[in-house]
């Protein structure tokens, strides 16, 4: 299916950096603390064994988003869609860093990202 492959989107706030001034390392915590929780999450899902099962190629697709306000709203759409996704809430500050999506067919996803920018 290498026209539409699997693909992991994750979506991280970029104001995390920019204005709250946290570090490059801790970014990538929170990115990978949602991964490892949506797919613990979903670990028995048919899709989610498949991503797995090829460990070589996995895919992931990280996307940011400005704020909170911008995080909130899209994990609101995801689950109104049905998007099997963890909303990464760093504790114990209980501050929303992250969405993580399990694996999913891009065809299947992808219209919920239009617009976002790779993270840079």
């Amino acid at each position: 299916m290498a026209s539409n492959p699997l693909v992991q989107y994750i979506l991280l706030r970029s104001d995390l950096m920019s204005t709250l001034k946290w570090p490059t390392g801790a970014l990538v915590a929170q990115a990978c603390h949602a991964c490892t929780a949506v797919v613990h999450m979903f670990h028995n899902d048919p899709v989610t064994q498949e991503y797995l099962s090829d460990l070589d190629r996995m895919h992931k697709i990280v996307l940011e988003v400005t704020d909170e306000e911008s995080l909130r709203k899209v994990a609101d759409k995801l689950s109104s869609n049905d998007i099997n996704h963890k909303l990464w809430i760093e504790q114990p500050e209980n501050i929303p860093t992250c969405i993580a999506v399990k694996p999913y067919r891009k065809d299947d996803v992808k219209q919920y990202f239009k617009g976002f920018k790779l993270y840079k």
